[in-house]
């Protein structure tokens, strides 16, 4: 499961290295938690790369009310494609959850979980491929459309594994064309992208048990403990 990440470059880099034509005004975050309205990049009707914001946690169109989102914050790569509350965003509405790190809970001594920070040693900000989807209420052509999204998870390469037993599938650049092109929808051409990053490019440290709540969100929660 991931359930809180960063997201601190400036949206005028991210726009440049994520190759987009339309940006939105994103500040740093610190300690990104579901529910909280998130950087993603999809295709717009010219069919360009471009970023906008969605809620975390994917609200299905058939969903009663949105509040199913909740429970909705991952989804298993593994499955992503069969599931009925992700199928039909994983044929037809996929997308890049913008991140430069994610938080982890380590299981340690007398059942105490400690939080660890995950990043690139290259401490550049990546793609975790992501389902989007559309809801408005049953009979109200006139309610604001909601954009919702969730993250893509999969079984932990040997170095994540020694923290917890899932996590964000992060995406080469290579792959994010493919993934974003709403033609394929063939489950064999991109089930193989789901897989788990490379485990040489990473690195992690335990952080302060402030992540803990998603009420604090400031600079110093990235800070190795000691």
């Amino acid at each position: 499961m991931c359930g809180r990440y960063t997201l601190t470059t400036p949206a005028e880099e991210l726009a440049e290295i994520f190759e987009v034509s339309e940006s939105v005004d994103i500040g740093p975050r610190y300690n990104v938690a579901p529910t909280q309205q998130v950087a993603v990049i999809g295709h717009n009707q010219e069919g360009q790369r471009a970023l906008g914001l969605m809620r975390w946690g994917l609200v299905p169109h058939w969903a009663k009310d949105p509040s199913i989102g909740n429970r909705m914050i991952n989804a298993r790569g593994e499955t992503a494609a069969e599931k009925p509350s992700f199928r039909s965003s994983f044929k037809k509405r996929r997308c890049l959850v913008l991140a430069d790190g994610f938080y982890e809970w380590k299981k340690v001594d007398g059942g105490r979980k400690q939080p660890y920070y995950i990043r690139l040693k290259e401490h550049r900000p990546f793609a975790i491929a992501g389902l989007w989807a559309r809801w408005r209420p049953r009979g109200d052509e006139e309610a604001e459309t909601l954009l919702s999204c969730t993250l893509i998870t999969t079984a932990p390469n040997e170095f994540v594994g020694e923290i917890h037993d899932r996590m964000p599938v992060i995406l080469p650049a290579s792959a994010y064309d493919l993934w974003l092109d709403p033609e394929v929808q063939d489950r064999e051409i991109l089930q193989p992208l789901l897989t788990a990053y490379d485990p040489e490019a990473m690195e992690a440290f335990p952080v302060s048990t402030a992540v803990n709540s998603p009420a604090n969100d400031r600079a110093e929660l990235i800070a190795p403990l000691g």
